[in-house]
């Protein structure tokens, strides 16, 4: 988390990294006494030092005095650093919606932020108490799915955005409770050009794209008012398929699920890939996101919103290479059990099978 603090010498601001800077700094006369941070118009700090801060130093800010608590509670202070980090979220009905979150884009930006915690602040900040009616509230309405999930989905390359859309996918039909939960941002047909050069690195590994490309997927209950980044925010793998040469960068997340069976914890797989190239760059082809199992079964639409339904709720969810790999074991060993399982079952098949047999060859010769 970067604490961007802003010191004063004359009419220049300049950007610090000492936290103390912004509560108390050396007055331009060159007296030995201190001016408060509060006594700075709050016009200035509004326009000229709150705009320059990210989101984790505006939140810092907030607890630093009342006044500060008051000044970056602005709704329009935080909805510009939505849109300014996500761009996708400019869209007229995104900006309609995020306002109508309970403390607006104050609230989305919180829930939404890669890098933040997985929990929102009303969760961390409830009572056991309260969360636990809050999950039996959860529990009571389960089967009253939102009507509609939208996906906003910004992808940089070296902090340079390559590709920004909205999509918006029905819940309620048929067709989307029964397949494979799946969204496309892309039409089949659709390329996305690049500034990413062509082939990067050596052998089917680029080992660049795993610093360099960097990928937000925020999934928004419209009903609920909720939302939450399903991103790893950098890639988990990236791999050149040997034969064609496209490029397969993947980011994860990993959300709990029912305790006890296949979906105890599932993998919410987003995969970008790229191939294909004018002037030497790549063009991404395909965005998507999907739900596996321990199983490596892809949940149909209905499933898939309960375990999204509920991370929403409580934001039971965690991202990076680590959940990841917990998960990739756990898969592993569920595998390796189910063979087992199915050994034993065959070699007593074989053993009946055998006995059977040697019975039926007894009674011929009886």
């Amino acid at each position: 988390m970067s604490f961007c603090t802003i010191g004063i010498s004359g009419p220049e601001l300049y950007r610090t990294s000492s936290p103390s800077a912004l509560s108390a700094f050396s007055s331009s006369d060159g007296d030995a006494a201190t001016t408060s941070v509060t006594d700075i118009h709050p016009d200035v700090l509004r326009t000229h030092i709150l705009t320059r801060l990210d989101g984790p130093a505006l939140a810092a800010v907030a607890s630093t005095s009342s006044q500060l608590h008051c000044l970056t509670a602005d709704p329009n202070l935080w909805a510009e650093l939505c849109r300014s980090t996500w761009p996708s979220t400019a869209t007229q009905r995104l900006h309609a919606l995020i306002s109508e979150f309970p403390n607006g884009p104050r609230s989305f930006f919180s829930d939404s932020f890669p890098r933040l915690s997985y929990h929102s602040e009303t969760s961390t900040s409830s009572s056991p108490s309260s969360a636990t009616y809050s999950r039996r509230r959860h529990r009571h309405r389960r089967h009253h799915f939102t009507p509609e999930l939208i996906s906003a989905v910004d992808i940089y390359y070296r902090g340079e955005m390559v590709f920004s859309k909205v999509v918006e996918t029905e819940t309620l039909s048929g067709w989307f409770r029964c397949t494979p939960f799946r969204i496309d941002m892309l039409d089949p047909k659709d390329v996305v050009q690049t500034p990413i050069k062509f082939p990067i690195g050596d052998g089917n590994t680029c080992w660049e794209l795993t610093e360099d490309l960097t990928l937000s997927w925020i999934m928004i209950d419209t009903a609920g008012r909720r939302a939450m980044n399903l991103s790893s925010y950098r890639p988990v793998s990236v791999q050149r398929h040997w034969l064609s040469g496209e490029v397969h960068v993947r980011f994860a997340a990993v959300l709990e699920g029912e305790r006890g069976t296949a979906t105890e914890c599932v993998q919410c797989g987003i995969a970008v890939t790229c191939g294909g190239w004018e002037g030497g760059n790549l063009q991404v082809r395909e965005v998507n996101l999907q739900v596996e199992d321990l199983d490596g079964t892809y949940l149909n639409g209905k499933d898939s919103l309960v375990i999204l339904e509920r991370a929403l709720e409580g934001k039971t969810g965690r991202r990076g290479r680590k959940k990841l790999e917990e998960f990739m074991a756990k898969k592993r060993e569920r595998k390796e059990r189910t063979l087992r399982r199915e050994g034993t079952l065959d070699m007593v098949c074989l053993a009946f099978g055998f006995l059977g047999f040697a019975t039926f060859l007894l009674s011929l010769i009886i």
